[in-house]
């Protein structure tokens, strides 16, 4: 049996996920990195995008919204703004966001509307990771 490492996955309104995994694979600033098992000590920032975690050979998948991650001691914590896992992912709800999101941004280059463009553009980057999670969580 190979060594796991613990992850856990909190946001602001508590634990989202805690258990013993064999792999993680994250959306890091500087690039998606990977995790096993005895990894060095290290902190990362993550943007928002696909968290994917394989445990006995079954992976998983999580949107996560920005945050901190911290590897130490074979555990590796996520500190993030939200998480939602792929199998729970409403796509219709996602699909509706990514589309506000975009109508948003094409109207603020357009018509040069005053509208919050930071906003806009994690709203769509929210939604096309809850897409991407639920598409690869279906399959």
């Amino acid at each position: 049996m190979a060594e796991k490492i613990q992850l856990e996955v909190v946001t602001p309104k508590g634990a989202v996920f805690s258990d013993a995994v064999d792999i993680v694979t994250a959306p890091g600033y500087g690039g998606e990195f990977g995790v096993l098992a005895n990894h060095a000590p290290f902190l990362s920032t993550i943007k928002t995008g696909v968290l994917s975690f394989k445990k006995d050979g079954v992976e998983d998948l999580m949107m996560v919204s920005g945050g901190f991650c911290e590897v130490s001691n074979n555990k590796l914590t996520f500190l993030v703004e939200s998480a939602e896992r792929g199998g729970e992912i409403d796509v219709d709800r996602a699909l509706r966001a990514k589309e506000r999101a975009e109508k948003r941004l094409a109207q603020a280059q357009s018509q040069q509307e005053k509208i919050n463009r930071a906003r806009a553009e994690g709203a769509l980057q929210r939604a096309v990771s809850r897409l991407k999670a639920a598409e690869r969580q279906a399959k």
